[in-house]
């Protein structure tokens, strides 16, 4: 804003220089444009109030990460799971079994640096590994056996520690049980299928589809926050993407990759899947505010940590699972 010298007031009380007949003598102003009445040169000119300021630069969005590391790590990523899937089953519950160990060990380490919350690894990645080959083998009875046989030997192994912070770090360890593996077992129950394995990439597909959509759509058009409390950089309008583009994906995978399944079974399946995609994904978002930080790790770059990649697809597996099963069957 532009200096204006203090100029007495009519009739007020000031200090002012008065000529030999007691007059005040003019006081020499000051303008912007050159020098004074005096001749003397202003220091600092200001600039003239209604000077044209230069236009800010236009604001470019950001998609906020690495994208060309991002898209390489899960090319890689995808060619691993899909040539696993499709050679042998087994090796394909290894991927699944060693994913869960990371991601626990990533949570729990996070619970730890920044909580001071000692949930036990070691029977976490034990049991969580044993879950998921128990879902392969034995189903949905032999996953709940394990989940219990894993709540309890964090039970137990927890009290070889001293007894402060004995509820806290136990009830995060069966947490992260359910969380993690016990979620986990549901892919490795599909794959179990005659068609397992189009089941299995059927789920990652529309998972995958449905977060690319959210992302597009909402980078692109996005303007209403979804949810800015949790995930600030969620719209509406992302989800509507989500919601259009998991659908038509879903369409075609159970025309056209699922034996016995319609197109009309896919659109309800998309969805489904676009709602608990989003869902898993605002819920790890919760989990790190709570945590204070922005990933879970960061073994993958340009995505973060293994959980910034399994957020979605956990709670996610279930759902598909069990419309899988409606929808054509569990065999």
């Amino acid at each position: 804003m532009p200096v204006v010298p203090d100029v007495p007031e009519h009739g007020g009380d000031q200090d002012v220089d008065r000529g030999p007949l007691g007059r005040a003598a003019p006081v020499p102003r000051r303008t912007d444009a050159g020098p004074t009445l005096s001749g003397e040169v202003p220091q600092n000119p200001e600039p003239m109030p209604d000077a044209p300021q230069p236009a800010p630069a236009p604001h470019k969005k950001s998609a906020g990460r690495d994208l060309g590391a991002a898209i390489g790590v899960g090319v890689g990523l995808g060619a691993v799971i899909v040539a696993s899937l499709f050679v042998v089953k087994a090796v394909f519950v290894g991927v699944v079994a060693v994913a869960v160990v990371v991601g626990l060990w990533e949570l729990t380490s996070r619970l730890r640096e920044r909580k001071g919350i000692n949930a036990p690894l070691v029977p976490l990645a034990l049991g969580g590994a044993a879950m998921v080959v128990a879902g392969y083998v034995r189903g949905a009875e032999g996953a709940w056996v394990a989940m219990a046989l894993t709540a309890l030997a964090v039970l137990v192994w927890r009290m070889t520690a001293p007894p402060e912070g004995y509820l806290k770090d136990v009830t995060a360890g069966v947490f992260a049980a359910f969380y993690v593996p016990f979620l986990a077992t549901f892919v490795a129950m599909m794959l179990t299928a005659d068609d397992g394995a189009w089941r299995v990439l059927t789920f990652l597909l529309l998972t995958v589809v449905s977060d690319t959509g959210a992302y597009a759509v909402g980078w692109r058009f996005g303007k209403k926050k979804l949810a800015p409390r949790i995930s600030p950089g969620k719209t509406r309008e992302g989800l509507l993407g989500a919601v259009a583009f998991a659908m038509v994906a879903g369409a075609l995978c159970m025309q056209y990759l699922i034996d016995d399944g319609s197109w009309w079974q896919g659109l309800l399946l998309g969805l489904a899947v676009a709602a608990s995609a989003t869902l898993g994904d605002l819920g790890e978002s919760m989990i790190k505010r709570d945590l204070g930080i922005k990933d879970m790790g960061s073994l993958l770059p340009g995505h973060g940590g293994i959980m910034d990649r399994l957020d979605s697809l956990l709670p996610t597996a279930p759902v598909v699972w069990l419309l899988l099963v409606l929808f054509v069957g569990s065999g």
